[in-house]
């Protein structure tokens, strides 16, 4: 069985970032990334993406994007600047390779059980295998009885698919707000939400809102340790979502109160035929490999302090929603978390 410092799984921007900080502890990380491309979950994101954060703040360590630092990239932008950073990292980084199962070994070590029916020996493991491979579906009055077209937003591409049809987006966060205005120009959509969309400005007194989180170190607050369920996020805006709102391009409503066949009623009690309910709703952490580890909890998710698995000192996650802060998930703030992750399990790894 071959045997190695750390295995990295996932090869996206957790994975990539955990790699390099991996690197500067002085291990030898092995990144393992299912997809064909160590470009983790963009590539299959919404057509029309754009960053929210400029590119001046949505950099992995050691390597700033090029080109202007005030725009915000493009979907594929994000995944040719991932593409040159796993060429210029110096790490073994192999793709089509599916972990399926991480074991703990008696001598400390973890014994990572591939799809394809091989097998590595690790002294150390960083869960780096993000959020989009198990997206939230909640259990919504009636939605098992749907009988229209029901997806969720890690399968939304475009709008045009959905022209004429009337359509219900269910969420109320950004990725929820701009997919129901873009699907609005071809359909007629509903934005249905628990409570009102609430909006953050995009750029105040000529600076970006990124900015103003770095300036004031809100953005690395280590407000992840005091979180028992994430905060209701603000929808960021340049003022063309409130806009749209405001002109019922989508109209907002309280999410349905049933469903019966195609048929959703709302909460005046008013009914109406639907063609498709798309699920903006998010994620929940990807992690059923380490359901056997006995290292998460009922609900799937991990338990740790800031990355630092409490159940098994070798192991660390990079990558997860407020893991230590605001920024824990993001391009721009992945790098912190994923440098303190790996001075824990070099100690670890070099006791050992």
């Amino acid at each position: 069985m071959e045997r190695v410092d750390v295995a990295v799984i996932g090869g996206g921007q957790a994975g990539l970032a955990a790699a390099h900080a991996l690197r500067r502890q002085g291990l030898g990380p092995v990144v393992l990334e299912a997809s064909d491309r160590p470009t983790g979950a963009w590539p299959r994101y919404y057509d029309s993406l754009r960053l929210f954060s400029p590119a001046g703040y949505s950099s992995l360590p050691g390597m700033p994007f090029s080109g202007d630092r005030d725009r915000y990239p493009h979907r594929d932008e994000v995944v040719a600047y991932l593409l040159r950073y796993a060429d210029h990292l110096d790490a073994d980084i192999r793709t089509g390779v599916r972990v399926r199962e991480v074991r703990a070994a008696t001598d400390g070590t973890f014994t990572l059980v591939l799809e394809s029916g091989g097998e590595l020996s690790a002294r150390g493991v960083v869960a780096a295998s993000g959020t989009f491979g198990r997206p939230r579906r909640p259990a919504l009055p009636g939605l098992e009885d749907f009988v229209g077209t029901l997806l969720h937003a890690a399968e939304y591409r475009a709008p045009e698919l959905f022209a004429g049809q009337r359509v219900v987006v269910v969420g109320a966060g950004n990725s929820a707000v701009q997919i129901a205005a873009e699907l609005a120009t071809h359909a007629r959509v509903t934005l249905a939400t628990r409570h009102p969309v609430r909006f953050a400005a995009q750029r105040t007194l000529g600076r970006d809102l990124h900015w103003w989180l770095k300036r004031t170190g809100v953005d690395a607050l280590p407000l992840g340790r005091f979180l028992r369920t994430p905060p209701t996020q603000l929808v960021i805006d340049d003022g063309r979502y409130r806009a749209a709102l405001a002109a019922g391009a989508p109209d907002r409503r309280q999410v349905f109160t049933a469903i019966d066949g195609a048929k959703v009623t709302w909460t005046d009690g008013g009914s109406e035929e639907v063609d498709t309910i798309l699920l903006a709703t998010g994620y929940h952490p990807d992690l059923g490999y380490l359901a056997s580890l006995g290292a998460l909890d009922d609900h799937g998710h991990p338990t740790h302090r800031e990355g630092v698995s409490l159940t098994h000192p070798g192991l660390a996650y990079v990558g997860l929603e407020w893991q230590r802060s605001l920024s824990s998930n993001s391009l721009r703030g992945v790098g912190g978390d994923a440098s303190r992750a790996a001075r824990r399990l070099a100690g670890y790894v070099h006791r050992g």
